[in-house]
């Protein structure tokens, strides 16, 4: 499978002079960095890329020093194992970078799956400040589902040809923008779009996001949730069709200390429709926490 070459593709992403990539063993990170004050993570969702934040981030930077991560096998980062792609095994990963980083985040802000890893830090690697879910990806399938999307996902992942596949009918199926509107409901800036369009075309990309969602395990933290002492706020769109509103009601009531906020007519990629808004609520939890 052919790489994203950051001289490249990479031409195109926001931020750019905010990035360095980061060597771990056989691992590279791509890292964005901005700001100064109380480091802030932000981990994206799965398929998407430190583009994501694009918005966000640098109304964040205004008060704190964000750090934004391409997550595993996900658009410039590179050198993971592909059956590491598990919730304990990326946010192993994560905990490694932040030691080589020498950072440890005042807060964490994870977009869809992102909040899962953020929570699986909290839960396993002593993650104790704040906590910011947009459109969390907290809850698992419903019954059989639980088990049965999981095993598509990992019929496919161990396919070779299929992320090749689903990479080369992207513009079969009527094109990036027709595929994003139906899965998140979002309607994005042109920026924003162009950086999707890349990674969807992309098969190593692709496969890294199949990846994951064959080895994620959402029941395991489902059982755990419960544990979370962190205050954690939920902020999701009101008419996200990935993750229903109401799976986000639900997963504020498992949580010791959790409060939501919706953001009305927003889909899926609500941070990235309306940053401003976005930032503006996490800027206000995170004072309150910071206080």
């Amino acid at each position: 499978m052919s790489r994203l070459d950051w001289n490249r593709e990479g031409q195109i992403w926001p931020h750019r002079e905010a990035s360095s990539f980061i060597a771990a063993g056989a691992k590279r990170w791509h890292v964005q960095r901005m700001g100064e004050g109380p480091p802030l993570l932000l981990l994206h969702g799965t398929g998407a890329s430190v583009h994501s934040w694009r918005g966000v981030m640098p109304l964040l930077a205004r008060t704190h020093a964000v750090t934004a991560i391409d997550l595993p096998r996900h658009a410039f980062t590179t050198g993971h194992d592909a059956y590491a792609m598990s919730l304990p095994a990326m946010a192993a990963a994560v905990a490694g970078l932040l030691e080589a980083l020498a950072l440890r985040p005042a807060a964490i802000v994870g977009h869809s799956a992102g909040a899962a890893i953020a929570l699986q830090l909290a839960l396993a690697h002593g993650h104790r400040g704040p906590i910011v879910g947009l459109s969390a990806a907290l809850r698992p399938f419903p019954g059989p589902a639980a088990q049965i999307f999981p095993a598509i996902a990992k019929a496919l992942f161990v396919n070779p040809f299929v992320p090749r596949l689903f990479a080369g009918t992207i513009d079969i199926a009527g094109g990036t923008e027709r595929f994003m509107w139906r899965s998140t409901r979002s309607r994005i800036d042109a920026a924003g779009m162009a950086c999707y369009r890349t990674l969807l075309k992309n098969p190593e990309h692709a496969g890294g996001g199949l990846a994951m969602m064959a080895n994620w395990d959402l029941p395991s933290l489902r059982a755990r949730i419960g544990e979370v002492a962190n205050p954690v706020l939920l902020v999701h769109g009101a008419r996200d069709p990935a993750i229903p509103l109401e799976w986000a009601r639900e997963a504020a009531g498992w949580l010791a200390d959790a409060r939501l906020e919706v953001l009305p007519g927003l889909g899926h990629l609500a941070h990235e429709e309306a940053p401003e808004a976005a930032a503006a609520l996490i800027a206000a939890f995170l004072a309150e926490a910071e206080a």
